[in-house]
């Protein structure tokens, strides 16, 4: 079993910056990819950004260029830099891993772009 806490959310202004974290406990030799999805209300939940135990990532196109993934696989750690946020971005947004087997997912932390 994985475990994943998530922090960094919060309010900021359009334009603004926020870090999101999420560290990993538990059977963590195992993971494998790592990424960030988002929930706005009334939508479906969407990928944001993974990236791979060997450092590969992906984004969704809305976020390319803005958002960075990154990752700290000696401390089980997933980092979220979000530069140049948008009213658009605002939902809560929750880390996910996967072992090859089960996916894991955090409880989510909510990030508002408001002015």
């Amino acid at each position: 079993q994985v475990q994943l806490v998530e922090s960094g959310g919060g309010l900021v202004q359009p334009g603004g910056s926020l870090r999101l974290s999420c560290a990993a406990s538990g059977s963590i030799f195992g993971i494998n990819t790592m990424g960030w999805y988002r929930q706005a209300p009334g939508k479906q939940r969407e990928l944001v950004a993974i990236i791979t135990r060997g450092g590969s990532t992906n984004y969704a196109d809305s976020v390319k260029g803005r958002f960075t993934i990154s990752r700290d696989n000696a401390k089980n750690t997933v980092y979220l830099q979000m530069n140049s946020l948008k009213p658009e971005d605002t939902a809560v947004y929750y880390c996910k891993a996967d072992d090859y087997v089960l996916d894991y997912w955090g409880q989510g932390t909510q990030v508002t772009v408001s002015s």
